[in-house]
């Protein structure tokens, strides 16, 4: 992998936060590449899925919450935890999927349209273009294009998920965010999200927070390991599951951990 073909899309820079006194992330510094899966593992706990939720600015919605440090995301520089950036405009452009299936209590046409309604968008041949767009990226169009009208809720869980990813897909977005998406699916499902990851990345850079190490090793390119909020190593997969430099790491991957 030559490295001057590797984008940074994003990087957080000395990012640290509080849930209110509670001290979570601790500076954690770290590039995400583009067009690449970057997986985060490490026991529960160790601030995995916060770190992922700085990310779209999910904190911003309870308060007490704080963050300190930077997230930039490239080319255009921007620094997402700036005060004048809009939440809102940051969640068009990173989306997240969630670890259990959350469609809204709508048709399924009506999921995915969401966030392009929200957008403004109200042109009727254009929101049709998208939703089939992104069922078809997120393989779920031959099996739903008879029903677009029926609820979310009659659709199989790994179905539902995938449709959650459709949802996530239809703003264009620019980084996607998957936190365990696989952890309340059955094998075969989880194999279907998996096979999608590694289609996705071809055309948006991804995030993932998994506990499951097999998987890891399976979807990623890049591996952070953490530990009580710090990022403990950071490096291309192979090197962290087959050479990790730092022992805790080694510890934690051979299952000798704790």
């Amino acid at each position: 992998m030559a490295s001057g073909a590797i984008t940074v899309k994003a990087e957080t820079k000395a990012l640290s936060f509080h849930y209110g006194p509670f001290h979570a992330l601790k500076s954690i510094s770290m590039p995400l590449y583009e067009r690449k899966v970057t997986a985060l593992i490490g026991p529960s706990g160790c601030g995995k899925s916060t770190y992922l939720r700085c990310f779209n600015r999910m904190h911003d919605l309870y308060p007490g919450n704080r963050y300190e440090g930077e997230i930039k995301l490239y080319p255009d520089d921007t620094n997402l935890l700036h005060s004048q950036v809009d939440p809102i405009e940051v969640r068009m452009r990173i989306s997240m999927v969630f670890q259990k299936p959350n469609p809204f209590p709508k048709s399924i046409y009506e999921n995915v349209a969401y966030g392009l309604r929200v957008r403004g968008e109200r042109k009727v041949a254009a929101i049709d273009e998208k939703v089939e767009q992104a069922l078809r990226s997120a393989a779920l169009w031959d099996e739903v294009k008879d029903r677009l009208k029926h609820l979310a809720f009659n659709l199989s869980g790994g179905q539902q998920q995938r449709l959650c990813i459709a949802r996530a897909l239809a703003t264009d977005p620019e980084i996607l965010l998957f936190d365990e998406p696989t952890s309340a699916l059955d094998p075969i499902a989880t194999a279907s999200i998996e096979e999608l990851i590694a289609d996705l990345k071809s055309k948006l850079t991804i995030l993932i927070v998994t506990h499951n190490m097999q998987q890891a090793a399976r979807v990623s390119d890049y591996t952070a390991y953490m530990y009580l909020g710090e990022l403990i190593e950071f490096d291309a997969t192979d090197t962290i599951f087959i050479k990790p430099k730092n022992k805790a790491t080694e510890d934690y991957i051979t299952g000798r951990f704790g």
